[in-house]
C-alpha cells in the first residue's frame, strides 16, 4: 500500500513524545507526509517540540512537524491519532496518590483510588477527542489510545460511542515480555504469549519462544528473582530499589498462585499492604517522574532553544514506542500481527461479561482487531476480574448518571480499599481535589 499518512499525537506535551517520534521515523514502511503535534497546554507542547524537531532533523530532514492547540486544524484528514493524554498532568498524578496513602490505601496512578480519579478526569476528554476525530479526520481514521487508565477509558468510550474508529492499547505487557526475552536470552519478536485479564489486571498462561514452549522454565525463574536475569536481580538492589520491590512483588505472587506469570501491577491489588508500606506519601512515584523525567526533558529542550547540543538518544529507550508503531502498522497495512490489545469480550473469554473490556491477544487488520478466543478461566482468576469489572462499570455509570451513590459503590468495592468508610472518605477527598476535573456527582 502506498499511502502516505497525516498522523496526530494527542497529548504533544507528554515526555514520551520525542522517544515515540523516533519510533514513528524508524519504522520505514510507514510514510508520514505530516505530523502534528496537539495538545491543550501550549507552552508544554511548544517546549517538547523542539525536542521532536531535533529528532525529525537527525532522522528525517524535510518532514513537515506542525504544532497546534486547535483541533479542527490538527484533525483535518488525520488518518492516525495516537491519544496519550494525561488529563490534570502531574501534580494532579501526585494528589491521587497522596490522598489515597494518606488514608492507608494504595496510591498509584492507575490502580486503586488514584486510577478511579484518573478516570473520571479522562472520560470526558476522550469522548471529545472521538467527536474531533468524526468532525474532522479521514473516514477511515484510527485513534490507537495509550492514555491511561486504559480500561476505563475503553469501557466508557465504547458506552458512549460504541462505533468510533479506536483501538485501546497497553504497553505494560509488552515491557514484561522485553524481560522475558532478556531472561531466555533471545530477542522480544522470538517470543509470543497467551494471556488474559483486564488492563493492568491479567496473567500470562503461556509463553512460546520460537515454538518452544518455555512457559515451566520461566515460571520457576520469576519465582526466584522476579522478571529480570540473574545479575540484573542483584544490580536493582543499588541502582532502582523500587523496581527491586515490584519484582519482589512478582516473585511473592508466582509463588502464592503458581497457575500463571502476573502482570506486575497485580501486587497493588493482591499485596497492597506491602505496597502502601513501602511507598513514601512525601515522595510517590508521580513526585519521582516530576523531578526525574519530567526534568531532563524541559532542560534538554532549554539547552536546544539557547543553540546547545542534546543527545536525543536519552529518550529512545523501552519498547513502548515500538509497540505502539507495531499495532499502527498493522492497522495502516492490514499486517495482522498479534498483539495484546483491550477489546469488548464478546465471548472471548467464555465465562466473562460480553461487555467486559478484557485484554487478551488479537491479529490486528485494517478493519481493527480480530481478538483470539481464551475459552473458560478457573473461578479465582474469573472472580478477582469480574469484581474489577463491576467496579470499573460503576465508575463508569457514575460519569455518565452523576451520581454519587455509583461512585460510592465503585471505591467500596475496588480491592485496594478496605471498607465503605474508608471508600467514602476517600471520594469525597477525591471530589474536593478534582473539582475542575470530574463531572458533578449528586448525592
Amino acid at each position: 500500500m502506498d499511502k502516505n499518512f497525516k498522523i496526530v499525537i494527542c497529548g504533544g506535551g507528554s515526555t514520551y513524545t520525542a522517544g515515540i517520534v523516533k519510533n514513528l521515523l524508524d519504522a520505514r514502511r510507514l510514510k508520514i507526509r505530516e505530523l502534528w503535534l496537539y495538545d491543550i497546554d501550549a507552552p508544554r507542547q511548544d517546549a517538547v517540540a523542539r525536542l521532536v524537531a531535533q529528532v525529525i532533523r537527525e532522522n528525517a530532514p524535510g518532514l513537515p512537524l506542525k504544532v497546534s492547540t486547535d483541533p479542527q486544524e490538527a484533525f483535518a484528514g488525520a488518518d492516525f491519532i495516537m491519544a496519550q493524554m494525561r488529563v490534570g498532568g502531574l501534580p494532579m498524578r501526585v494528589q491521587d496518590e497522596q490522598i489515597a496513602l494518606k488514608h492507608g490505601c494504595v496510591g498509584q496512578e492507575t490502580c486503586g483510588a488514584g486510577g478511579m480519579a484518573y478516570g473520571m478526569r479522562t472520560i470526558a476528554p476522550m469522548v471529545q477527542l472521538v467527536d474531533y476525530c468524526e468532525a474532522y479526520a479521514a473516514a477511515d481514521y484510527w485513534i490507537v489510545n495509550y492514555s491511561n487508565p486504559a480500561a476505563i477509558v475503553a469501557k466508557a468510550v465504547y458506552a458512549l460511542r460504541p462505533r468510533a474508529r479506536i483501538l485501546n492499547i497497553c504497553d505494560m505487557p509488552v515491557e514484561i515480555e522485553a524481560r522475558m526475552a532478556e531472561i531466555l536470552d533471545c530477542e522480544l519478536q522470538d517470543l509470543e504469549v497467551d494471556y488474559f485479564g483486564l488492563n493492568h489486571y491479567g496473567w500470562f498462561t503461556k509463553v512460546r519462544r520460537r515454538g518452544e514452549d518455555v512457559t515451566e522454565q520461566l515460571k520457576a525463574h520469576v519465582r526466584q528473582y522476579g522478571y529480570v536475569t540473574q545479575k540484573s536481580y542483584q544490580d536493582l538492589l543499588v541502582q532502582d530499589p523500587d523496581w527491586r520491590h515490584t519484582f519482589e512483588n512478582a516473585k511473592t505472587i508466582a509463588n502464592l498462585f503458581p497457575d500463571y506469570l502476573p502482570n506486575t501491577y497485580w501486587q497493588y491489588y493482591l499485596l497492597g499492604d506491602s505496597v502502601v508500606q513501602y511507598t513514601d506519601i512525601h515522595n510517590t512515584r508521580g513526585q519521582q517522574v516530576i523531578n526525574g523525567r519530567e526534568k531532563r526533558v524541559f532542560a534538554a529542550a532549554e539547552k536546544l532553544k539557547n543553540g546547545e547540543a542534546v543527545d536525543m538518544s536519552q529518550f529512545y529507550v523501552g519498547v513502548h514506542g515500538l509497540f505502539i508503531v507495531e499495532v499502527m502498522c498493522s492497522l495502516a497495512f492490514d499486517e495482522r500481527s498479534r498483539q495484546l490489545v483491550i477489546v469488548r469480550n464478546n465471548g472471548a473469554v467464555e465465562n466473562l461479561p460480553d461487555d467486559a473490556m478484557v485484554e487478551i491477544p488479537a491479529y490486528i487488520t485494517s478493519r481493527g482487531p480480530e481478538p483470539i478466543r481464551v475459552g473458560p478461566i478457573p473461578r479465582f482468576y474469573k472472580g478477582l476480574i469480574e469484581q474489577q469489572d463491576a467496579c470499573e462499570g460503576l465508575l463508569v455509570e457514575a460519569a455518565i448518571e452523576h451520581s454519587y451513590a455509583k461512585a460510592l459503590q465503585a471505591f467500596t468495592m475496588n480491592r485496594t480499599i478496605p471498607s465503605a468508610t474508608v471508600a467514602k472518605a476517600i471520594l469525597d477527598d477525591m471530589i474536593e481535589a478534582n473539582k475542575d476535573y470530574w463531572p458533578p456527582l449528586q448525592r
